[in-house]
């Protein structure tokens, strides 16, 4: 058998993009807006432990303790570094939610990326077999642009 003529199955990276209606629109904003409430809870729950933690010190040493005031700083440095990210990360998501209520009808956004199989032979152009893009309404296949 001639190994030349068969066809070799490769992986490629396939963009996926949507285009812009109202129930997108209304999804998006769920979505960052379910994400934005989890935010708020872990803030919320991490403000709780630290109390807890502070407290925790503070009952079990001499509050005059140099070692003890030392922890409690500790707790309340790292306290503070990790609620600094949870809002970092909150203030993207009001960014994204922001850019989302702006976006006008019609238009594509990309959406990521997922993967798929394609078989290639010879004489196969594996630049333009590898450039597909689905294109999604709603959630529904509109097109798939590109060599399968």
């Amino acid at each position: 058998m001639d190994v030349s003529q068969s066809p070799l199955t490769l992986k490629r990276a396939i963009t996926v993009k949507a285009i812009v209606t109202p129930l997108w629109k209304e999804e998006a904003q769920k979505q960052l807006q379910g994400q934005i409430n989890q935010l708020d809870s872990k803030l919320q729950q991490l403000e709780m432990q630290g109390q807890r933690m502070v407290s925790e010190l503070q009952k079990q040493g001499n509050p005059d303790d140099p070692n003890v005031a030392q922890q409690v700083s500790n707790v309340q440095n790292k306290l503070n570094q990790d609620k600094s990210k949870l809002l970092q990360q909150k203030n993207q998501i009001l960014q994204q939610l922001q850019q989302v209520q702006t976006l006008e009808l019609n238009t594509e956004v990309n959406q990521g990326q997922m993967e798929g199989f394609f078989d290639v032979k010879v004489g196969d152009n594996l630049i333009r077999r590898m450039q597909v893009e689905i294109l999604l309404r709603d959630g529904i296949v509109e097109e798939i642009r590109g060599e399968l």
